[in-house]
């Protein structure tokens, strides 16, 4: 029996959602879609064949949908993911599940309550670049360190409305982090603790994108973070996000061993090249032994959701990894302001 799905939100990540749920994942079935623009409804609901809702309430009040898909703006998606559980609507949403760990907690034991389920992006994880990797990091012996990066000099030069990704719920580690996080906790487990120092380099931002080239946008949130994790088997490394350099080149995410050194493939992609330095030897790629998501497969965790929901197990990318996931981000911050280390619950 196929899951029935409606989508919240018709932004630019929404065309890869249709896709792969009308096309690849078949334990789903997409019904309808709605958003504030309605001409982007109409444009999505006219090419995959489904029904438009005048909005989200109406989508709620749909006894044919099971899971709310919501693809809305960051600092949107508390006020969406909460309006649907309400109307007793399981929920998958894009990262974060909210702008705050707060929010968070409070949509997670909603959820709990009124016995829904709960899940989110990134679902890059269970692509074959970090799957890949997670079956090599053996190879490298007794985990050490790692170090992670993602630089680059912000979206105002080619996004059509860049302006939310410097508002609240925006910022470089809750636009990427998710991915950065998500994925080391893959491969070593639950954070334990975190500390970090951010600033905001640049109290403006000039739009150089059509449409709205010229304009000019007031930055709220951090956009360089230097951070240092702590996770659960004692394995210590940084995370450096930034909206506010030129990427220099170097590897997304490297892992220290006793034996020697893997390289991570972009965790913002399902796959990628996986290299690995054993001894003194220099990097060499590595054939992954893993096959399965290899292309760009969004919203594979949704559809693990549908079949979890029906097999009665586990989903993966499940409401206690995205809650865990926001409470390292947003801990990165308090940890900046008070200049202590801040532990994760």
């Amino acid at each position: 029996m196929k899951t029935k799905v409606a989508l919240v939100g018709v932004g630019d990540i929404s065309g890869i959602y249709l896709k792969n749920i009308t096309k690849r994942f078949t334990q789903l079935e997409l019904v309808g879609v709605c958003d504030l623009v309605r001409e982007k409804a109409e444009q999505a609901a006219k090419q995959y064949g489904v029904k438009i809702y005048d909005d989200m309430h109406a989508l709620f009040a749909d006894e044919q949908v099971d899971i709310v898909l919501n693809l809305t703006r960051p600092d949107e998606h508390f006020a969406v993911t909460q309006a649907a559980l309400l109307a007793g609507k399981h929920v998958y949403t894009e990262k974060p599940l909210a702008a705050t760990f707060e929010q968070g907690k409070a949509l997670f034991e909603l959820a709990r309550q009124k016995n829904l389920w709960l899940g989110g992006a990134p679902d890059t994880f269970m692509g074959a670049g970090i799957q890949g990797s997670r079956a090599l990091l053996e190879e490298i012996g007794q985990p050490v360190g790692f170090a992670a990066h993602m630089i680059c000099r912000g979206h105002e030069s080619w996004h059509p409305d860049p302006e939310f990704y410097y508002k609240h719920g925006g910022g470089p580690m809750l636009d990427m982090g998710p991915y950065y996080v998500t994925a080391l906790v893959q491969l070593f487990g639950p954070v334990q603790s975190v500390m970090a120092m951010t600033k905001r380099s640049y109290a403006t931002r000039h739009i150089t994108s059509e449409p709205l080239r010229g304009g000019v946008i007031e930055v709220d949130v951090p956009t360089h973070y230097t951070c240092l994790l702590r996770f659960a088997g004692d394995v210590t490394g940084t995370l450096v996000t930034s909206f506010d350099a030129y990427p220099p080149g170097v590897r997304n995410i490297e892992l220290y061993g006793s034996l020697g050194t893997l390289s991570v493939p972009d965790p913002n992609n399902f796959d990628g090249d996986i290299q690995l330095q054993l001894g003194k030897d220099g990097y060499k790629k590595r054939k992954n032994p893993v096959k399965d998501y290899a292309e760009n497969s969004r919203g594979v965790g949704l559809a693990d959701m549908a079949s979890a929901m029906q097999e009665g197990r586990p989903a993966q990318a499940s409401a206690e990894l995205i809650l865990h996931v926001l409470e390292v981000l947003t801990a990165f911050e308090r940890s900046s302001q008070s200049g202590q280390v801040v532990e994760i619950n």
